[in-house]
């Protein structure tokens, strides 16, 4: 067993719930594979336990009397010293605005009651795993700062310090661009920040995997995680072919934007055939990994606001109504189709070809006609 294995088995867990049965159930799983369980039953009590002796990550319950799961997490997020501990949300709550404000609240993931042990601890590992990375590539960062500071300390004048310190740049470009897009970066490096824009056409896409729940419980932790990072892998591919901007993933949802944040014109155009393309991913990768699965896809267009969230870690993120009716063109569609609203298909419908679904309920909005997109005419 590796060094950084060894570190993910014997990481510290702080679970809060305040019911007694579900902590002591949590506590067995987590303490079976060998993680260190601290438990809090309330959230005054767990913020004193974390400000005392901060865990490795949290496992937090919504509903709680006097002080929430979301409270108690915006609370932590505001501590220099502990904000960046993962939190991972348990709730019997499974609406999709309920899940938002928890990753708006500053969780990482989010686990729906009744939860199945081995999701939990998948998802528990790879937040670890990921954590643990961080921590690695912080070191790393800093132990390469500091190389470039003795090189150009020590040997200023010579093409050796040079070269050394363009490899060093361009080695750290490389990392920020897979984090924020380019202007973004550059806008940071002049110091003039990344306040937030209006963009008045912006297309939007979500795709999701369906039955992922079930899916994890049949795969060990390592098998998720590489199942996972090879979908999301040939995806970003496809955002690089089509000119598109990825956003984030969530757990096994997949954000991409279209329009920002440099203008393309036709980014409406782009996302269908993004969409497409997935779709044919799917297909072949279901022959490549021997293992049947299938995604929603949901796409939507019109104006949004963007911007960098936060001051560690930066995020860049979308927001308004285009994001939330993409969102619900997911959560709302079939397995295996691409649902997109009215106002995409009065856009492509001379290029591609639709199905009309009819009139569906959308939260927020009320009755939508929607469409499902079938490929290119």
């Amino acid at each position: 067993m590796d060094s950084n294995q060894n570190s993910i088995n014997k990481a510290s867990i702080l679970v809060v719930d305040d019911t007694p049965d579900n902590v002591r159930l949590l506590s067995a799983i987590l303490t079976e594979q060998g993680y260190q369980v601290r438990k809090a039953l309330n959230g005054k009590s767990a913020l004193t336990t974390v400000k005392a002796l901060p865990p490795d990550l949290i496992l937090l319950d919504v509903m709680m009397p006097e002080m929430s799961g979301y409270e108690l997490c915006k609370q932590l997020k505001a501590l220099p010293n502990i904000c960046s501990i993962p939190v991972i949300f348990l709730s019997a709550l499974d609406d999709v605005s309920d899940k938002v404000k928890a990753f708006e609240s500053g969780g990482v993931d989010y686990i729906t009651k009744p939860f199945q042990d081995r999701e939990v601890l998948a998802r528990v590992a790879n937040h670890l795993t990921i954590q643990n990375q961080q921590r690695q590539l912080q070191h790393q960062t800093k132990q390469l700062e500091n190389l470039v500071g003795r090189l150009q300390k020590e040997i200023q004048e010579r093409k050796r310090a040079e070269l050394a310190l363009r490899i060093a740049q361009k080695k750290s470009d490389h990392l920020l661009l897979n984090i924020l897009p380019a202007s973004i970066i550059e806008n940071l490096k002049k110091g003039e920040g990344s306040a937030a824009e209006k963009f008045d056409s912006v297309t939007v896409l979500f795709a999701d995997i369906v039955d992922f729940t079930s899916l994890s419980v049949k795969i060990s932790a390592l098998e998720l995680v590489n199942f996972l990072n090879k979908i999301f892998s040939k995806f970003d591919a496809l955002t690089e072919k089509h000119g598109l901007e990825k956003i984030k993933t969530i757990g096994d949802a997949y954000m991409v934007a279209g329009g920002l944040p440099l203008p393309k014109p036709d980014h409406v155009l782009a996302m269908a055939n993004m969409a497409l393309d997935m779709q044919e991913i799917v297909m072949n990768l279901q022959t490549e990994i021997d293992r049947p699965f299938q995604i929603r896809i949901g796409i939507h267009t019109g104006p949004v606001v963007a911007g960098v969230i936060g001051t560690k870690k930066f995020i860049y993120d979308l927001w308004g109504d285009t994001v939330n009716i993409a969102s619900r063109m997911e959560s709302l569609g079939l397995p295996g189709y691409v649902q997109v609203t009215g106002a995409i298909y009065e856009e492509l419908k001379d290029r591609y070809l639709f199905e009309e679904r009819g009139a569906i309920a959308v939260k927020g909005t009320g009755d939508m006609i929607t469409y499902w997109l079938k490929g290119k005419k």
